[in-house]
């Protein structure tokens, strides 16, 4: 057995550390938070425990489901008949469903046809191997047509890549479709998940069964630098401390790998500086009243600059209207430099234009969360980009949330990549050549 470094204490890094600790080895897990559970984590909104930033379970996220009945929490799963629309033109229309397609006044029926098409055939598919050199604005195209895409998508995508809109692959666009649509009660019926208590029930799960194990969790811990001697590791310095090693599992923002691993060969620092992030700043509102009946609602809107609203507690009852606002953006551009209460200003104003029946005193409570890389940029053969799990030094594996591709980030392929990099703990200290993740 060996002693193993976890970096992070996110999804992913909980899930590895777990399941070393299950292997028999000896597990730190260093967190440069105060808290473990990373995006997943909660907080306290006015007495509400509640994610710093949304999440739902679809499913077909099996990897929770497996983890959580192991953790004897299975029984703490909870599905809601949910449901999504579009704002435009002053109006909100139902949206997920045919009747709300074909009700949907603003495309052809030709357009209707083609994109109910394309949209069910997606969530038949069992991969995307032959769309994986489109973008995601070809295959739309090609699927439903240009005036789905300018009509349904075009702004949604400007919003949530900025000018990196053009560039993002099909087979990833492809694979939200296929989870979310997959997630059906009924052809007329979405139906999402959520864990009763929110992520922090499985977050304090795996931190509890990780501690009984004989594991050990260090908080407010920053990591400066993976230690090697001839190419293999010998530990990590964090919080001005070493930890010796024999094998470490790094799960930050692949943008932070070159400045924490600096003895990397060079030709795989530039892979991991080249892995493009947008930003998000994360307006957290809860109101005395419901915006819309909807869990997500789209804007598609000229003078509104966010791609929707995510009403959480139409998914989770929290006894309060809870409503997520994300504006995505790179992290150099200049709204992002706005303070929090212009952000709360801007987005309170939106959904007042979207539901002129909420008045100001209905605002109750606001904060707001941010986040230098929290969407990884994924073009077309975007998996060819990224450098094996298994890096040259022996024994370090480093993935983030980008390596889930197609995938989009999620707890349940958090949970299967931690896992898969802990039972590959063995075998990363016997290599001295790269294998592939």
């Amino acid at each position: 057995m060996s002693n193993v470094i976890v970096i992070g204490a996110g999804p992913m890094g909980l899930a590895a550390a777990h399941r070393a600790a299950t292997e028999g080895h000896e597990v730190h897990i260093i967190e440069a938070d105060d808290r473990p559970g990373g995006m997943a984590a909660h907080f306290d909104f006015g007495g509400l425990s509640i994610e710093r930033f949304y999440h739902f379970v679809c499913k077909s996220d099996t990897a929770t489901f497996a983890l959580m009945d192991e953790l004897g929490i299975g029984d703490k799963m909870r599905w809601t008949p949910t449901s999504m629309a579009y704002y435009m033109k002053g109006k909100i229309h139902p949206w997920g469903d045919p009747l709300s397609l074909l009700s949907f006044p603003h495309l052809s029926l030709i357009s209707k046809l083609r994109t109910g098409l394309q949209m069910f055939l997606t969530t038949k598919r069992k991969n995307f191997a032959s769309i994986e050199s489109l973008t995601a604005r070809q295959w739309l195209e090609q699927g439903s047509g240009k005036a789905v895409y300018d009509t349904l998508w075009k702004r949604l995508m400007e919003l949530k890549f900025y000018g990196l809109s053009d560039d993002i692959s099909a087979s990833w666009i492809a694979t939200r479709v296929k989870r979310v649509g997959s997630s059906r009660r009924s052809i007329f019926q979405e139906e999402l998940g959520y864990i009763d208590g929110g992520t922090q029930t499985l977050v304090d799960a795996l931190v509890g069964a990780f501690v009984k194990k004989g594991g050990n969790l260090h908080l407010s811990t920053l990591a400066e630098r993976v230690e090697t001697v001839d190419q293999r590791v010998t530990g990590v310095t964090a919080g001005g401390r070493f930890f010796a090693a024999d094998a470490v599992i790094s799960t930050i923002p692949t943008p932070l790998v070159s400045n924490l691993v600096p003895d990397l060969p060079p030709e795989w620092q530039e892979k991991y500086d080249a892995i493009r992030n947008i930003g998000v700043v994360c307006v957290l509102l809860k109101l005395k009243r419901s915006v819309t009946p909807n869990f997500w609602l789209n804007i598609v809107d000229p003078d509104i600059e966010i791609p929707g609203l995510i009403e959480f507690s139409n998914l989770r009852p929290v006894g309060d209207t809870i409503v997520y606002v994300p504006y995505y953006m790179p992290a150099m551009q200049p709204k992002w430099k706005w303070t929090n209460k212009q952000f709360v200003e801007q987005a309170f104003g939106y959904i007042q234009h979207i539901n002129p029946t909420i008045e100001n005193d209905d605002l109750v409570d606001t904060t707001v969360g941010r986040l230098r890389y929290a969407q990884p940029v994924c073009e077309p053969n975007f998996r060819n980009k990224l450098p094996p799990i298994q890096t040259p030094i022996v024994g370090l594996q480093i993935a983030d949330t980008c390596y889930y591709y197609p995938e989009d980030r999620g707890v349940a392929e958090s949970i299967r990549y931690g896992q898969m990099m802990a039972l590959s703990v063995p075998e990363s200290l016997k290599v001295a050549t790269p294998i592939s993740g």
